[in-house]
This record gives structure tokens, sequence and C-alpha cells, in this order.
């Protein structure tokens, strides 16, 4: 993580599905100066409702704010800061790389030890899934490296708070 000031901060914001509700979120997030580095938007068990994953970057004193202002719109039930909660962080990644006969062996190796998934296989190239939190993926990526990466995606986070505490 970042310094304080700077930090990647994880949010859970609990919302009705209503057009315009993600436009208003990422207003609040605009005004303030925070950058959305990763939104993932899911339903609810009751599909009237979604969970949105937010990482953003940006002071830390204006977290609150943001926060406060969010939980002021019509539209948002609550939301809850994961930054430093005990709570499960999981990403997925794809990443393709060209590889030959002659290296995979070794690219194989790397991905077994990141618990990865070998999802496509061509004579020149393989996708690997990886799911874990986003250190392991920024490990994974380091080490891959050493071969031609083609492609990369990542999710972006999702979370979910241990124990009987609500996300």
């Amino acid at each position: 993580m970042s310094n304080s000031k700077n930090a990647i901060h994880t949010l859970s914001v609990y919302v009705a599905n209503k057009p315009g509700a993600l436009a208003r979120i990422a207003q609040v997030f605009a005004r303030r100066a925070f950058n959305i580095e990763s939104l993932v938007v899911s339903p609810a068990m009751d599909g009237n409702f979604s969970r949105m994953t937010i990482s953003c970057s940006g002071h830390s004193a204006g977290l609150d704010q943001i926060i406060k202002q969010l939980s002021k719109l019509i539209d948002v039930l609550h939301c809850i800061d994961h930054t430093f909660d005990s709570s499960v962080m999981k990403e997925m990644g794809l990443i393709k790389i060209s590889v030959d006969c002659d290296g995979r062996s070794e690219a194989l190796q790397i991905a077994e030890h990141f618990g990865c998934k070998t999802v496509d296989l061509t004579p020149e190239s393989m996708i690997l899934q990886v799911v874990g939190d986003p250190a392991k993926i920024d490990a994974l990526e380091e080490m891959i490296g050493k071969f031609k990466i083609v492609e990369f995606v990542r999710t972006g986070k999702v979370v979910m708070s241990r124990g009987q505490k609500i996300t």
C-alpha cells in the first residue's frame, strides 16, 4: 500500500438498482479528486439492489467526506470502508503470454506456484487464470514477465467482511 496520504481504499457501496446511480456515485469521487482504480458491480441477493466494490486513490483526509456524501445520495443504502478492517479481498486476472515449447515447462511451474489454471493453450501462447489478493496477482505479473505478456486483464477487487459484520 502507498503512504497514508494517497492510499488505495476499498469501499463497498450498497445501492438501489436505478438509472444514473453509478454516474452520481462517480461524480462524488471526481469532485473530491479521487481516482477510481477499479469498480465491480454485482447484483445483491435482492434483485432491487446492487453491491459496488470501489477501489480508489486519493488523500486519506478526503475519504470520510466521500463516505458521508455517498451516504446522503438517495440511491445509497450504506457505504463502508474496508481498507483496514477484517475482510476477504480477491481479484481475478487473465494473462496471455507468448511462450514456445522450450519455455512452456518453466511458465507452467510459475503458474502452478501461484495456483493458476491454464484456460487456453496453443503452440505459441497460453492464457493463465489467477484468483487471489491484489499483491499475489502483482507478484505473478512480475514473475511471468520474463515471458512476453501479450494481454493482461484484471477484474478489480471484490470484498466481503468476515464474520457477522455486513459488507
